[in-house]
C-alpha cells in the first residue's frame, strides 16, 4: 500500500509517499481502506519528535489519527462491523491514517459513518469533536455560565464553541478580525481579535469579574498563566495541552484530552446529520499532496479542519 512515511524524527519536509506492507487485522481489529483522513497538531509533534520522550513512535511511522473509510476485513471476535461498512474512527497516537489502509480497534473510538456524511466530513469529526466534548465534560459548568475559548478557530476550538453554546454558555471566542463571521456562525457571542487586544483585559471588560471557565487550545505550560488571568476568582481553566498544576490566583487548572466514551462518536455523527453540529473543513487535499497538506496545516491560520482525500 502507499503511505505517507516519516523514516526518522525530523522536519515535515522529509516526509515521503512510499510503499509499505498492507497491515493485517488481529483479534478485535478492523482493516480499513481509507477514503479520507484529517490532520491534527499531534501529527506534527509525533513526526518531528516533539513528543518523543512521552510518546515515542516506531519508524517508518505513518501519521494520521482521524480515519474515514470502508471496512475491508475484520479480525477474530469482531461483531459490530462487517466488510463493506463505512466507518469513522479516532485511532489515537498509534496513527496510520495517511495511508491507503490502516488497522483500527473495534472500540468506542470507532463508529459507522452515516451515509449523509462525506468521507471528508467523517474524517474531520472524531478527534476535534471527541476532544471538545471531553473538555466540556471536564469543565462541568452550569448553563448560564460564561466561557472564553482561546484558539477557537482550530480543529478542537471550532467544536468547543459549538458545544459551549449548546450547553447554554455565553461564548467569547478568540480569533482574527476576519474570523468573526466564521466564529459567530458557530455560536460565539463575542469575538476577540487576539492581534488587536489583550485577551484577559478584553474579557474582563465584556464580563466584569472574568469568565467562569477558560478553554485554551492554543497555549501550554507557563503561557497558560496569561490566559488564566481572564477567569474570575474561583473560575476554571481547561486545556488539552497541559500546564502548571496551579496558578498564583484562585483559578483551578484542569487538563484532559481526547476520550471516546461508549456511543459518543456515533451520537456526534448523528447530530451532524441532523444539522445540530457543523463540521468545519478549511481545505481538502488529494493524498498525493498529503505532505503539502501537513506543511500548510503547520504554517498557516486554519479555520476548522484540513482533510486529505484518497
Amino acid at each position: 500500500m502507499k503511505a505517507l512515511v516519516a523514516r526518522s524524527y525530523g522536519p515535515l519536509e522529509e516526509l515521503e509517499i512510499a510503499e509499505l506492507p498492507t497491515p493485517v487485522p488481529g483479534p478485535g481489529q478492523l482493516l480499513v481502506r481509507l477514503e479520507a483522513a484529517a490532520l491534527n497538531a499531534v501529527d506534527k509533534a509525533l513526526i518531528t519528535g516533539a513528543l518523543r520522550d512521552a510518546i515515542p513512535v516506531t519508524h517508518p511511522f505513518v501519521p494520521g489519527v482521524d480515519v474515514s473509510g470502508t471496512v475491508e476485513a475484520v479480525g477474530e471476535g469482531v461483531t459490530r462491523f462487517v466488510p463493506g461498512d463505512p466507518v469513522i474512527a479516532w485511532n489515537g497516537v498509534a496513527s496510520g491514517a495517511l495511508a491507503e489502509h490502516v488497522v483500527i480497534d473495534d472500540a468506542p473510538s470507532a463508529a459507522r459513518r452515516p451515509p449523509e456524511l462525506t468521507p471528508a466530513q467523517g474524517a474531520a469529526l472524531p478527534t476535534g469533536a471527541l476532544t471538545a466534548a471531553a473538555l466540556l465534560d471536564l469543565a462541568d459548568v452550569p448553563s448560564g455560565s460564561t466561557a472564553l475559548i482561546v484558539g477557537a478557530t482550530g480543529g478542537v476550538g471550532s467544536y468547543t464553541v459549538q458545544f459551549a453554546r449548546r450547553a447554554g454558555l455565553t461564548v467569547l471566542a478568540t480569533g482574527r478580525a476576519d474570523d468573526e463571521a466564521f466564529l459567530r456562525g458557530l455560536g460565539a457571542d463575542h469575538v476577540l481579535d487576539y492581534r488587536a487586544v489583550d485577551i484577559a483585559e478584553e474579557t474582563h471588560r465584556l464580563v466584569p469579574g472574568g469568565a467562569d471557565v477558560v478553554f485554551d487550545m492554543a497555549n501550554a505550560g507557563p503561557a497558560l498563566a496569561a490566559t488564566a488571568a481572564a477567569a474570575r476568582p474561583g473560575g476554571r481553566l481547561v486545556s488539552p495541552l497541559g500546564g502548571p498544576p496551579a496558578f498564583d490566583r484562585d483559578v483551578t487548572a484542569l487538563y484532559g484530552g481526547t476520550r471516546a466514551t461508549e456511543g459518543r462518536l456515533a451520537s456526534l455523527a448523528a447530530r451532524a446529520v441532523k444539522g445540530e453540529l457543523r463540521i468545519p473543513i478549511d481545505a481538502d487535499y488529494p493524498f498525493a499532496e498529503s505532505r503539502q497538506a501537513l506543511l500548510d496545516f503547520a504554517g498557516r491560520h486554519v479555520k476548522g479542519k484540513i482533510t486529505v482525500t484518497f
